[in-house]
């Protein structure tokens, strides 16, 4: 009974797993702060950005995963080999990835550190450790993982702590008894003015409908070695990966929106994420949201500093290989910006909307060239795109071109 019921799990797994893989990717640290500073300043009010967000990530998930199944090559390949000087563009989405990649690293990882640094202090009863040593300690840690380890049993272990935290939150979500109406109200697209609040819609964009999701989706549908006959399970998998995402992120939104801003507090520093468990209460609630936190920041870390190794072997259409020495040096440059909120002025969560509102400007570059490889008759064949995937694709071009001029003015 037991075996059967787990063979069932599996196939299920087996056949959403790239779209698992990306919610994993997805909802981490940055996708947790930004939707609940997103609530804590403005309540509902800019949840039509997640939904739309959503919506066209499942959309830009469809497109590059078809592409990919029908042409039996990655994202940046395909851009490289089917454009006149192709290369440059695949240059510029492969460097402007690997700097927003590294931007969201310095706030993932000031972040953990000061979470950590906060549990160290609730545990001790005040003793204080400074985040250099904390991120020291947890940089030594992933790179002694990347190279020797197993990653697939620490990875385990945090996803325990993820979902402990994601459960918790569903609790927090139930017990403040969001007013539906309020919801609702957030459907109605508007941005308040109030300075931050572009910035905060860009970021939305950023963290959810992220051009690395797309190009890491390309890779993944090609290692999962679907085929033509896999297209219907392919937009299964990207539709259930996107409602998920907007599930969640939702919730985290709505809990913040019933505690942080009730309270009157603007998530300006790190520690006053706990209090989005305010209504568990409790020291062990705040070991809870910390412990699943740090979770979700530190498996966010591997396909970041994974992504530069990733990318250019994807735009050199060869194999992954992280024990390459190449791979480890970008590995070892990568951990080297883990340690920027130590330098820089800014707060982590501060620094980690910026990085996702950065992530925004990047998206047109990467929604843009879809439509066209998907409308290309060589190269799709009887698969080339129809009237409505075509509509679609060019709505999320919109919005991508929106998100990045919203991100503009906040930078600006």
């Amino acid at each position: 009974m037991y075996r059967k019921f787990k063979n069932k799990i599996t196939v299920a797994l087996a056949a959403v797993g790239p779209g698992l893989f990306l919610i994993g990717y997805n909802i981490g640290t940055g996708s947790i702060t930004t939707m609940a500073k997103t609530g804590a300043e403005h309540g509902m009010s800019l949840f039509w950005a997640l939904v739309l967000s959503c919506v066209f990530t499942y959309i830009l998930m469809v497109a590059y995963g078809k592409t990919t199944i029908v042409t039996g090559k990655t994202a940046l390949n395909n851009i490289k080999t089917e454009f006149k000087n192709g290369w440059v563009i695949a240059i510029y989405i492969l460097i402007a990835l690997i700097i927003g990649e590294l931007l969201a690293l310095i706030g993932v990882m000031g972040i953990v550190a000061e979470l950590t640094q906060e549990a160290i202090r609730l545990l001790t009863g005040g003793v204080t450790v400074n985040t250099f040593w904390i991120i020291s300690f947890y940089a030594i840690l992933l790179i002694i993982l990347l190279w020797y380890g197993n990653y697939q049993a620490f990875e385990k272990v945090l996803t325990f702590f993820v979902i402990l935290m994601g459960i918790s939150f569903v609790v927090v979500f139930v017990m403040i008894k969001p007013d539906l109406s309020a919801i609702a109200k957030g459907l109605i697209p508007g941005i308040p003015d109030i300075p931050g609040a572009y910035g905060l819609v860009a970021a939305i964009a950023g963290t959810t409908c992220s051009a690395a999701v797309f190009i890491m989706r390309s890779t993944v549908v090609a290692e999962k070695g679907w085929k033509i006959d896999d297209l219907k399970t392919e937009k299964r998998d990207s539709l259930t990966s996107a409602g998920v995402m907007l599930l969640l992120s939702g919730i985290i939104m709505a809990v913040a929106a019933g505690t942080l801003n009730i309270m009157g507090l603007k998530l300006e520093n790190t520690v006053e994420l706990i209090h989005l468990f305010e209504p568990i209460g409790g020291r062990m609630a705040a070991f809870i949201l910390i412990l699943g936190i740090v979770g979700a920041g530190l498996s966010t870390i591997f396909p970041i500093v994974l992504i530069a190794p990733w990318l250019i072997s994807d735009y050199a259409g060869k194999p992954r290989n992280i024990r390459s020495i190449q791979s480890r040096i970008l590995i070892l440059i990568g951990m080297v910006f883990a340690f920027g909120s130590v330098i820089l002025e800014q707060r982590p969560p501060t620094l980690m909307v910026f990085s996702q509102a950065f992530q925004a400007c990047i998206l047109p570059a990467v929604a843009i060239p879809v439509y066209f490889l998907m409308n290309r008759t060589s190269l799709m064949n009887q698969n080339k795109a129809k009237l409505g995937e075509n509509i679609r694709v060019i709505a999320a071009i919109v919005f991508s071109l929106i998100t990045t001029y919203y991100a503009i003015i906040e930078f600006f």
